[in-house]
């Protein structure tokens, strides 16, 4: 069954998604049969809420039974599963605690193992080598529960002694007898090194959240929009992208190719994402249509507008702290909390039904199936190809993850934006406006760039967002994300423009609304830098409604108020000429957006810009190596590629002259340094993948060594109260010898083995000036006691 079938009438018989039946009959639209859960309730159900599996008859004595014809794998992974159950049980009784925890692992491994057998999703190189995986588990059980030994034949399929020779059964028992000793040692190494979660979780910096969604169930009779996220109430706000999914009003999705495939991997989360206080799934249902559901249709009404219905939560907490199981297979019900006034706005409804009050659901709401899965994503779809696939939406998480890997693989250039609320005067109106705000991104010229606005994973990328409509508010509080990804090299020439418009419910009114005021923001500031993060006030901007998306009209006028630069407003409006005379500010109102710059190629530092672009300014090269040291380290990190790049090409370009060959060092040591602090330690991985697999740097042993003796030298100066630094520069050093040894084999394969006897003489002046240093008086314990 694929949908939930109530029992609304006696010959019915009531059936749960996942649920297998055997069907007897088939007349019109209608199956007849008996659920395999109970195969003495018979009756009737609709046939297009089954989906067909091929079966094979099997005659047992005078009647006949349907057996599924799964491959033989499978069905011998079942058998094999209800055997140890029983086995299992006993163990619990007999109080066998160690043994029963390992049994019941191996179970939920062959289960997991089972139903990536049955995705049909694996390539045959994979299907092998799960089937190996899945025969060693099953004869590594059998064999610690003291059961049978299963021989089987080259594709690990079981010998069938009807149609096998005694010869052949006998070479195939001693060649699986062999092998086992084989199997059990790797199956007990496996074990030792994953014996659950919290080893999964201890070994890998990155985590992900596997969200199926099995079914939505909601009266609302327009289509809608179900944005789901993960949400943190102690900061009262969503930490990761929205996925999108568009409900028909028919009560499936719009994609029917959707249909019992609504996935999503909620990714790039860290370990301290999953170590928060709390953590909740909440969804945010918007409907598109009318502006009110009541509103009969005695006259022509506006549609197309998106509006508030309601909201689903659901606290994961445990869940993601490992706490409690998860399970692909076991469903969650969350109940939908319906907008019960028009200045219920979705955000504050949240923060609301966090806190865990009962409501009157009507059995309204959402199914879903939640797993914890480790490892990045590549590793994911590797291990998990049954739910993990290409076709899986990908959420990703709003900030960067805890390890930024050098590559293309981690290139990313995303700006988060959040409408966040905004004020507006009625003006000559009765009532209060029902606003609408719509976000484009333009060129310098004013052009619409075309599908660079994402409103989540899962949906198809467009030129314009609308925002949703609440009914006549003079204070607006959207709080709707969405993700700008606009190519690196047009970030510079790029700016969003807000327009602002009146909506009505009358189709014929709602035409003739025009642009009321407008705002705008640009993506990149005069010093170079992108947008800096957290929130903005910006500008509103009121006059012709042509004038309003003329980008030569605004672009020259101040866009964000209180802001540092210098300003040209003079009581309500702009003391300019031209085309942006016709433009006034419209004091009564406002509206607030924030940003998130989540880029591995720009930055927001002015002092980390100078240094990525020194060829620009070739002039400033010594200060700006001088000023990285002064650069937040988290920001470092977050462009650790880019920079090394740079200081290796600094290296590398000025071969010829020794200027800069200490100050490069002195910022290759404060990055080894910052990757060494214990908030960054995840990144010494990065930093070996970089030098194994990016590094083209050949020349770079030999600039290495002067600095490094220098250091040496220096430090015999340091007053005895500095050991601490010493050691720490010692260490320092440790890691750069081993970078110019791996440097200089890069060097020595490249020129087959030319001087070696440089290298060598280079590394012995280094050893005297060592020896030097650890003779030098200290006062205390020796260093080398440290």
């Amino acid at each position: 069954a694929v949908w939930n079938f109530p029992r609304t009438k006696e010959h019915h018989l009531p059936l749960q998604i996942g649920e297998m039946v055997h069907i007897l009959q088939a007349s019109e639209g209608w199956y007849c049969g008996y659920s395999l859960r109970n195969r003495a309730a018979r009756g009737i159900f609709p046939a297009s809420l089954i989906r067909l599996k091929g079966t094979a008859v099997e005659q047992r004595g005078l009647e006949e039974g349907a057996v599924p014809s799964d491959m033989p794998m499978v069905q011998e992974i079942t058998t094999t599963l209800r055997e140890w159950a029983a086995i299992w049980k006993q163990l619990y009784v007999a109080g066998q605690t160690e043994r029963y925890g390992q049994v019941k692992r191996m179970m939920q491994e062959l289960m997991e193992q089972r139903s990536q057998l049955l995705s049909g999703t694996l390539p045959k190189d994979q299907l092998l080598r799960l089937r190996k995986e899945v025969t060693g588990k099953m004869d590594y059980g059998n064999k610690i529960l003291a059961l049978d030994l299963v021989v089987r034949d080259e594709d690990e399929n079981i010998l069938d002694p009807d149609r096998t020779s005694v010869i052949s059964l006998f070479q195939a028992h001693r060649r699986a007898a062999q092998t086992l000793s084989q199997r059990l040692q790797e199956e007990t190494s496996s074990q030792q090194r994953a014996p659950g979660h919290g080893a999964h979780g201890a070994a890998s910096p990155s985590h992900n959240l596997y969200l199926c969604v099995r079914n939505f169930v909601c009266h609302i009779g327009e289509e809608a929009q179900l944005f789901m996220a993960l949400y943190d109430p102690g900061e009262q706000r969503i930490i990761s992208e929205n996925y999108v999914i568009r409900w028909a009003s028919t009560g499936v999705p719009q994609d029917i190719e959707l249909l019992n495939n609504l996935r999503v991997v909620f990714t790039d989360l860290g370990s301290a994402d999953l170590k928060r206080e709390r953590l909740f799934l909440v969804c945010q249902i918007i409907r598109v249509g009318r502006m009110d559901l009541r509103d009969s249709h005695s006259r022509k009404l506006s549609t197309g507008l998106r509006r508030p219905f309601g909201i689903s939560v659901m606290d994961i907490t445990d869940i993601a702290k490992g706490t409690c199981d998860s399970d692909e297979d076991k469903q969650h019900f969350i109940p939908v909390h319906l907008v019960a006034a028009d200045g219920d706005f979705l955000h504050t409804m949240i923060r609301k039904a966090v806190e865990g009050k009962d409501i009157n659901h009507k059995g309204q709401g959402l199914w879903v199936s939640l797993k914890v899965l480790w490892g990045d994503l590549s590793q994911v779809r590797k291990d998990h190809p049954h739910l993990v696939d290409r076709s899986t939406a990908v959420a990703r998480k709003l900030g960067y993850p805890e390890v930024i890997m050098p590559g293309k693989r981690d290139v990313r250039n995303d700006i988060y934006l959040t409408l966040v609320q905004g004020e507006f005067d009625k003006g000559s109106k009765k009532t209060q406006k029902n606003v609408e705000v719509t976000v484009c991104v333009c060129d310098e010229a004013g052009n619409v760039l075309q599908n660079v606005i994402h409103a989540g994973a899962g949906d198809s990328p467009s030129s314009h967002y609308r925002s949703v409509v609440y009914y006549q508010q003079r204070h607006q509080r959207w709080m709707e994300t969405l993700k700008i990804a606009v190519p690196i090299e047009d970030v510079h020439r790029t700016h969003l423009r807000f327009t602002f418009r009146h909506r009505s419910s009358s189709d014929s009114k709602d035409r003739s609304e025009r642009i009321f005021s407008m705002a705008f923001v640009r993506l990149m500031r005069p010093d170079g830098t992108t947008l800096r993060d957290g929130e903005h006030d910006l500008v509103l901007y009121k006059g012709d409604s042509k004038r309003l998306e003329d980008a030569s009209a605004y672009l020259a006028l101040p866009w964000e108020r209180n802001a540092p630069e210098p300003r040209l407003l003079s009581g309500s409006s702009f003391r300019v000429s031209g085309a942006a005379a016709a433009l006034a500010v419209s004091s009564r109102d406002s509206f607030q957006i924030s940003t998130l710059v989540c880029s591995t190629k720009l930055t927001q530092n002015v002092n980390l810009l100078g240094l990525l672009k020194w060829r620009s300014k070739p002039s400033l090269l010594c200060g700006n190596l001088q000023k990285l040291m002064n650069v937040d380290g988290g920001e470092v990190i977050k462009f650790l590629q880019d920079t090394l790049d740079a200081l290796f090409s600094i290296m590398m370009e000025h071969a010829d002259t020794d200027v800069y060959d200490s100050l490069v060092f002195d910022a290759l040591v404060f990055i080894v340094r910052l990757v060494a602090d214990r908030k960054f330690q995840h990144f010494n991985t990065v930093l070996e993948a970089y030098i194994r697999q990016h590094f083209s740097a050949t020349l770079a042993y030999k600039m290495f060594w002067g600095p490094c003796v220098l250091y040496l030298l220096g430090m015999m100066n340091l007053p005895p109260c500095s050991q601490k630094a010493r050691l720490l520069l010692i260490s320092d050093l440790y890691i750069y010898i081993i970078y110019i040894t791996y440097f200089y084999n890069l060097y020595k394969k490249l020129y087959e083995g030319k001087e070696v006897a440089e290298f060598q003489h280079s590394l012995q002046r280094f050893f005297l000036a060592l020896n030097r240093l650890m003779q030098s008086p200290l006062e205390g314990p020796t260093l080398l006691a440290q």
